[in-house]
């Protein structure tokens, strides 16, 4: 049982002023597993102060001084990566393909904004005029319970990488993987102030921080309705915002695509992380000219899909992240079924042989019109629609009738095809035949996925504001 009872301010972990509790358990036996004191709006206070008394130094630090920082951040995380791959798998549920890929990018999150830091132009020159790019002061970071680590790394880097100072409110439910981050991260070594992270709801704590006068900027991830409280919130005092929301991404199978490799990158697009992604593929975009065909090969090979304990390295599905949200997963799956989409597997309730733990069976629709719900909102869970158009044409036009925009997926066997296709993609990201990631690429969404960019200098942009000096003509 663990009981974290600490927050992290002006380089230590002290006692939150607040005094609520909120439970801890595993996703994948429900059983409970921990509490967490949760901050309040005095602890926020009190963090922004110790961020704004370190700001100066910080935004005096040399280019040299940022990148050591940031190296001394990838190696504690790399020390632990044990330790924070279980507090994943234990707090979270996340199979270990994910947790395993989450650790290695969170050290990997450190490195390429070194790398960043070394290459970009703080110091520039704008016709006669002399332009710096400044820091903007004390950054607010927002993060959810998806990818804790990796969310905290990338708001923290980028403070960093700019020159500024943070305070952090992750999500309440990640406490036992925040406090094992937590620990790692204090081992590099931070001046005190640069680094400050509350636990505490959005209501109470996120809106503190939101609101806060001195904090310049909010790094926001998580749902695009919560984005729209941030927003008016943070309209007031004129703050900066970067917004990493939802998706409803498209996965288009192009009439030439090899079935042998696009069916199970289809498949894991979608279902990756158990579904709880923002780049989920939960739209599937078939051609018509190969509908069976396809639909054979998707019910098929999802029926062979292993869902269960997530230390199992053959299990592709874990559970959900907590009660509340395996209930809004199964809403999801009897609307579709109300508006008149057809199952082709999957459903309500929990899968064969799990009676308990919050596990969902992975469901695909059929018969799936682009203004049903299923197909136009974010689910969040192991649930795709099957859309069928007639040509390729068709397919970039449902693919872009969309509210949002933050990742696409094209499948062909005839790339400059697919590139062709991608081009016409209204999404920050498209990834072609399964492409691995790319740690360098921006991150960010078109439309209500989002504001501004993450990574690299397209993310250090957001995080600094330019000064020009005019100086008379000689």
């Amino acid at each position: 049982m663990r009981n974290i009872d600490r927050i992290y301010i002006d380089g230590a972990f002290v006692t939150p002023h607040g005094s609520a509790r909120f439970d801890l358990f595993n996703p994948a036996t429900e059983d409970r597993i921990g509490s967490v004191r949760l901050g309040d709006a005095e602890d926020v206070r009190l963090a922004v102060a110790a961020a704004k008394r370190a700001f100066p130094a910080m935004a005096r630090t040399s280019k040299a001084e940022r990148i050591a920082m940031l190296h001394r951040l990838r190696d504690a995380v790399k020390a632990r990566a044990g330790d924070l791959i279980a507090a994943m798998t234990e707090g979270y549920g996340a199979p270990a393909y994910f947790t395993g890929f989450s650790v290695q990018n969170t050290a990997s999150v450190f490195d390429v904004m070194a790398t960043s830091v070394e290459n970009y132009a703080f110091e520039r020159v704008a016709g006669s005029s002399a332009v710096t790019m400044l820091p903007l002061g004390v950054v607010g970071a927002i993060t959810p319970w998806n990818s804790n680590f990796g969310f905290i790394a990338t708001k923290l880097a980028h403070a960093i990488g700019s020159g500024s100072t943070i305070v952090i409110k992750p999500a309440e439910q990640s406490a036992i993987q925040t406090q094992v981050l937590l620990e790692c991260l204090h081992e590099a070594k931070l001046p005190k102030g640069v680094l400050n992270v509350v636990n505490g709801t959005g209501p109470e704590v996120g809106a503190a921080l939101t609101t806060h006068p001195d904090v310049a900027l909010i790094s926001f991830t998580g749902s695009t309705p919560a984005a729209r409280i941030v927003q008016r919130a943070a309209l007031e005092t004129m703050k900066r915002l970067v917004l990493e929301l939802g998706g409803k991404s498209p996965t288009i199978i192009l009439d030439d695509a090899d079935l042998d490799a696009a069916i199970p990158i289809a498949l894991m697009s979608g279902f990756a992380n158990s579904g709880q992604a923002c780049v989920a593929g939960s739209r599937i975009l078939i051609p018509r000219s190969r509908r069976e065909e396809i639909l054979a090969r998707l019910k098929d090979e999802t029926e062979r899909l292993r869902i269960g304990n997530p230390a199992d390295p053959e299990v592709r599905i874990g559970p959900l992240a907590n009660a509340a949200h395996w209930e809004r997963v199964q809403g999801w799956i009897r609307l579709g079924q109300e508006e008149g989409a057809m199952l082709l597997t999957g459903g309500e309730g929990r899968p064969e042989g799990l009676d308990h733990g919050w596990f969902a069976r992975p469901t695909i629709f059929t018969e799936v019109a682009g203004t049903m719900r299923i197909a136009r909102e974010e689910i969040f869970g192991p649930v795709l629609s099957v859309i069928t158009y007639d040509d390729e044409a068709e397919a970039v036009a449902i693919a872009n009738d969309s509210d949002f925009g933050l990742q696409a997926y094209v499948l062909s066997s005839d790339e400059p095809r697919a590139l062709r296709v991608a081009r016409q993609l209204m999404a920050g990201r498209v990834v072609i035949n399964g492409a691995p990631h790319d740690p360098h690429a921006p991150f960010g969404g078109f439309r209500q996925s989002g504001l501004g960019r993450e990574i690299g200098a397209y993310g250090l942009d957001a995080f600094l504001e330019p000064r020009a000096i005019l100086t008379p003509a000689a």
